[in-house]
């Protein structure tokens, strides 16, 4: 048994991240929305989130917050994905070293909204991008779905040594929500917030930007579907509003965890490592419930968590993107050695558990 070989794996080369301009205190959302349910009230201030960027109707005369249409919705999620991704990117490509032109495969991930052609093409568009670069889209796979992608990408970049992909999460949660007082909305309504995220991804070749030294290098990536619970995270119609809406099961924070180490088994097996062998951890800000299940069942720490749970306090639950706002936190903190080991794990629908194995 041994870890697999360093030498041409694919690297994370660089991040990016982006947040609206304008966001709230969850005691600034409850006032604003005219929330006075004490039920509604606790689950705001208890959720371990004190900021979110959210891209909220404008006040009528009274005050109020006008009533989106699912139309109103679309246009928010494609005008204000394509605001953030593009930051996102920009911001990507400068800690990279790289530039637009190095870009040779494009894939965007989003779960907040349908559209088409999907932000792949509108960023090529938008950014002067090379029109021969390739591109995929991931649409509808959750919050789970950056490491999904990320697999995806890592593949290509091993295919083309030497040349640049980037993997670009772009969530306007704001674009999902639904205003009606129930539970079943004030749990979304109280969790996730507006945000994308860029990261590249380079094989070594060719003296091109795909030569990362030092760069975390992406060995391992495993899934693990929990079919039992396929429907405790849902983004569906909803007849009674004629929009989409989020559903999430009050239960699904335990049922991640309690499946959480058969994920970490699954991935770790074949390499000789144990759970006690890895220096770093880069977890999705699922929610205050889900992390804590998490980290309990995998035996970590508080400090495992921190940048975890700061994002989550900092942004709310940032759907797809959440662990890459985690991973340029602890890149810039600088506690990183080489030869250190991370786990880059998400959980979303389906139920799934997607997790990656790294090594700086």
């Amino acid at each position: 048994m041994s870890l697999p070989d360093t030498g041409a794996a694919a690297r994370l080369a660089g991040v990016g991240t982006a947040v609206p301009d304008t966001s709230y205190s969850q005691r600034e959302l409850l006032d604003l929305l005219a929330v006075t349910d004490p039920r509604v009230r606790s689950l705001f201030l208890n959720s371990a989130i004190e900021r979110r960027g959210l891209t909220l109707p404008a006040a009528g005369p009274d005050g109020s917050r006008a009533v989106e249409s699912q139309g109103a919705l679309l246009r928010k999620h494609t005008e204000q994905g394509l605001l953030l991704g593009r930051r996102a990117v920009e911001n990507c490509l400068a800690d990279t070293g790289a530039r637009r032109s190095d870009v040779r495969h494009l894939c965007c991930v989003t779960s907040t909204g349908f559209l088409t052609p999907g932000f792949s093409a509108l960023l090529i568009k938008e950014m002067g991008l090379d029109v021969a670069c390739s591109r995929l889209d991931v649409v509808g796979m959750g919050c789970n779905a950056g490491l999904n992608a990320l697999a995806s990408v890592t593949g290509w970049a091993r295919a083309h040594p030497g040349e640049l992909a980037l993997l670009v999460c772009v969530e306007v949660c704001s674009a999902a929500y639904v205003f009606d007082g129930t539970m079943r909305s004030s749990v979304v309504n109280s969790l996730f917030g507006d945000g994308a995220a860029a990261v590249a991804v380079t094989a070594p070749g060719g003296g091109g930007p795909g030569d990362a030294g030092g760069a975390p290098a992406l060995l391992k990536f495993s899934s693990r579907i929990i079919p039992d619970a396929v429907d405790a995270m849902r983004y569906d119609w909803d007849e009674g509003h004629g929009k989409f809406s989020f559903w999430l099961d009050p239960q699904i924070p335990y049922v991640v965890g309690a499946h959480a180490e058969g994920a970490l088994e699954r991935l770790l097996h074949g390499t000789g490592l144990l759970a006690s062998d890895i220096d770093h951890w880069v977890v999705h800000s699922g929610g205050k419930k889900v992390v804590d299940s998490v980290r309990v069942n995998l035996g970590l720490t508080r400090h495992d968590v921190r940048h975890t749970t700061g994002v989550l306090r900092d942004h709310g639950n940032l759907s797809s993107g959440s662990f890459l706002f985690s991973y340029q936190r602890l890149a810039a903190e600088g506690s990183v050695r080489p030869g250190d080991l991370g786990v880059l794990m998400t959980m979303g629908p389906g139920s799934t558990i997607e997790m990656a194995l790294a090594r700086w």
